[in-house]
């Protein structure tokens, strides 16, 4: 293998209530902050550099125009995909409309900045 990814950049608004709900999301933690706002988020315990890739949410002013080229995928690993969908509303995630036809086995969300990602339907093993 020469590469893995270690880290996902999300530009947003608002870095802090970002980081807050992909923490709560993913069982994430704070890692650190940057003098330009920037907030990293991953595994407790483990930190950069992982299994996991960490999140790094940037502050950015830019409006978003148009879908995003990347979105992230999250699978449930303590509850079926129907728990995991009420405990991500209740988060704070909203379904989207990207034109499914409801026949799809997942679920379609934005997280309070708006980017999208996907709820799947397999749960996957806790690392």
């Amino acid at each position: 293998m020469a590469c893995r990814i270690s880290e996902l950049v999300l530009d947003c608004a608002d870095p802090e209530r970002l980081a807050a709900f992909w923490c709560d999301v993913l069982g994430y933690v704070e890692l650190g902050r940057e003098d330009d706002g920037s907030i990293e988020i991953g595994p407790p315990g483990v930190g950069s550099g992982g299994p996991q890739p960490t999140l790094v949410l940037s502050p950015s002013s830019e409006p978003r125009t148009g879908k995003l080229p990347l979105h992230i995928d999250v699978n449930a690993t303590d509850r079926d995909q129907d728990a995991e969908l009420e405990r991500l509303l209740a988060l704070g995630a909203k379904h989207a409309d990207v034109g499914q036809t409801g026949e799809e086995s997942w679920h379609v969300l934005v997280d309070p900045g708006g980017n999208e990602f996907c709820l799947l339907r397999r749960r996957l093993q806790p690392l």
